[in-house]
C-alpha cells in the first residue's frame, strides 16, 4: 500500500522543483504586484491608485497613446507578414529564395543595437538627411520623438517573426489542394478567401496575440525614440518606478498585464474555434 501510494506521488515528486521556481519567479511576483497596487501611498487599501490612470489626463493618455501604436502595429505586421509569407510560399522566383534565406535576420540582431541603428538612418541629420543633400535637398523624415517611428520599429522587430509563423502555418497547406483549386478554375483571390485564409485563421490570430502582447510592455524603443509626451505604458511605469511611487507603479503594471490577458483570451478563442473556420463554418 505504501508503495502504491509512493508510485503515485512520484510524478508529482519529479516536477515540485519546477512548481517551486515557477511559483517563485512568476506567480509571487505577480500577487505582490497585485497586493501592493491596492495599497496607498498615504496609507490603507483602495482603487486610488487604479482610479488614477484613468482619471487623470495625462495618464489616460499614455494608455491610449500605447493602444494606438500597439493595434497599429498589429495590423501593418501582420497584413504585411501574412502576404510575405504567401509570397514566400507560392513562388519559386530567386527574389522569394532570397527574402526567405534573409528575412529572419533582424531576429539575430540585438534590439538595442537594432533601434541605435535605426536612429542613426531616420533621424532629421541621419544618413537620409545626409545623402538628400548630396543631391541638393534637405529631406527630414519627421520620425524621431513621435508614434511613426516606434511603429517603424515595431516593424522591424516584428514582422520577421510574424513571418515565420504565418510561413510555418501555410507550409502544411498541400501544394496538391492549390493545383485542384486552379485545375476547377478557381481564381487567385478565390482561393485566397475560401482555401488559404480559413486554414491559416487560427496562426494569423496566435501571431497578432504574440505581436501585441511583445509591444505593450516594450521599453527599450519608445525610451529612445519617443518623446516626453505621451508616453507609452513602460516608460510611464518606469517613471512611476524612478520617482518613487511604487503602488502607482504597481498599479500600472497590473493594467499591462489586464491587457496581456486580454489579448491571451483571443488566443483561446481561436483555438477553441480552429475546427469551425477551418470546415467554413466560423
Amino acid at each position: 500500500m505504501r508503495q502504491k501510494t509512493l508510485g503515485k506521488l512520484f510524478p508529482y515528486l519529479l516536477i515540485l522543483p519546477s512548481l517551486i521556481i515557477l511559483a517563485g519567479v512568476v506567480f509571487y511576483p505577480i500577487a505582490a504586484s497585485l497586493l501592493r497596487s491596492f495599497q496607498l501611498e498615504e496609507g490603507g487599501w483602495g482603487l486610488d491608485n487604479y482610479i488614477y490612470f484613468f482619471t487623470d489626463p495625462i495618464q489616460r493618455r499614455n494608455i491610449l497613446y500605447t493602444l494606438q501604436i500597439v493595434i497599429v502595429t498589429v495590423v501593418l505586421a501582420i497584413g504585411i507578414s501574412y502576404f510575405l509569407a504567401i509570397y514566400l510560399r507560392f513562388s519559386n522566383s530567386w527574389a522569394s529564395r532570397m527574402i526567405g534565406r534573409l528575412y529572419l535576420l533582424p531576429r539575430f540582431i540585438p534590439g538595442l543595437v537594432a533601434v541605435n541603428g535605426m536612429i542613426t538612418v531616420i533621424r532629421d541629420s541621419g544618413l537620409i538627411n545626409r545623402i538628400s543633400r548630396l543631391l541638393g535637398m534637405n529631406l527630414q523624415l519627421g520620425l524621431m520623438y513621435n508614434g511613426k517611428g516606434i511603429v517603424l520599429m515595431n516593424l522591424w522587430f516584428n514582422i520577421p517573426f510574424a513571418t515565420m509563423l504565418m510561413a510555418a502555418a501555410l507550409s502544411k497547406i498541400p501544394d496538391s489542394t492549390i493545383e485542384a483549386a486552379r485545375d476547377a478554375g478557381a481564381e487567385r483571390f478565390r482561393i485566397l478567401r475560401q482555401m488559404i485564409l480559413p486554414l491559416t485563421y487560427r496562426d494569423l490570430f496566435v501571431a497578432a496575440t504574440f505581436v501585441f502582447m511583445s509591444n505593450i510592455s516594450s521599453f527599450t524603443t519608445p525610451y529612445l525614440m519617443d518623446g516626453n509626451n505621451p508616453q507609452m505604458m513602460g516608460i510611464s511605469l518606469y517613471t512611476q518606478f524612478n520617482n518613487g511611487h511604487y503602488e502607482k507603479a504597481a498599479a500600472l503594471s497590473v493594467i499591462m498585464f489586464l491587457f496581456s490577458v486580454l489579448s491571451a483570451a483571443v488566443y483561446v478563442y481561436t483555438n477553441m474555434k480552429e475546427n469551425e473556420w477551418e470546415k467554413g463554418n466560423g
